[in-house]
């Protein structure tokens, strides 16, 4: 839902994208010109894989999933995007569309940003274009750690790194609010509901974790990292 921006003025937003701190005055004027904001409720799009890609986007506020369409209806999630997060995906600059869908999981408050106006800042400022370089490559190495995982850790290891992501980069605690549905647990780690209800039962038993739909509580964090480990 696009709405008036709440952010006055890109000076003063606290949760903008690291890299527009390279800005010079000029360019963060030229940006702050021609952005625009939209707010989304729990559950809507923010982007449709395959769509012309025309915009960059970046989340202001609230969390977010990223995931692939694959085959027959079955997504896979490949991260759950937070605030100060650039948008955009290889495909922007393959085939100038959408490689991935994006949807929110809390309410969520974005900026849009036009791919045009980013490019002509690329051209002029190495800072900036090597932060954007920097940005890529990271969110590059981190799906290569990831395709490692779900390839070659048991189930039991990718439900429980899944976890202890929740804890110590996204909530920063040992008990957590379950934001995904089980579903979507087994959408993150590549495995069937049934799969992940099973397992998060048996973590119970072993009095590793704390588990209901709404919330996750780490009793015994070494063993959960033993398994995250040797999965």
């Amino acid at each position: 839902m696009f709405s008036e921006n709440v952010v006055s003025s890109c000076e003063f937003c606290t949760n903008c994208w690291s890299n527009f701190k390279k800005l010079s005055s000029e360019e963060r004027d030229l940006v702050n010109r021609n952005r625009y904001e939209a707010s989304f409720k729990p559950g809507e799009i923010i982007i449709k894989q395959g769509s012309p890609a025309s915009n960059a986007i970046f989340l202001l506020s609230g969390l977010a999933k990223v995931y692939m369409e694959g085959y027959s209806g079955r997504n896979i999630i490949l991260d759950i995007a937070e605030h100060a997060t650039l948008l955009a995906g290889p495909g922007v600059h393959v085939n100038s569309r959408y490689s991935y869908s994006v949807a929110a999981i809390t309410q969520i408050q974005a900026c849009f940003i036009s791919f045009n106006i980013l490019s002509n800042i690329i051209n002029v400022n190495p800072q900036f274009a090597s932060g954007f370089i920097e940005d890529l490559s990271g969110k590059s190495y981190k799906m290569h750690q990831k395709l490692i995982s779900l390839t070659q850790k048991k189930m039991h290891g990718r439900l429980a790194e899944a976890l202890l992501n929740f804890s110590d980069n996204i909530f920063h605690s040992d008990e957590f609010e379950m934001l995904l549905s089980r579903q979507e647990l087994g959408e993150l780690t590549n495995m069937a509901k049934e799969s992940v209800v099973r397992i998060l039962g048996e973590l119970e038993d072993e009095n590793i974790i704390r588990a209901t739909l709404r919330s996750v509580k780490i009793l015994d964090r070494d063993k959960l990292r033993i398994i995250s480990v040797k999965g």
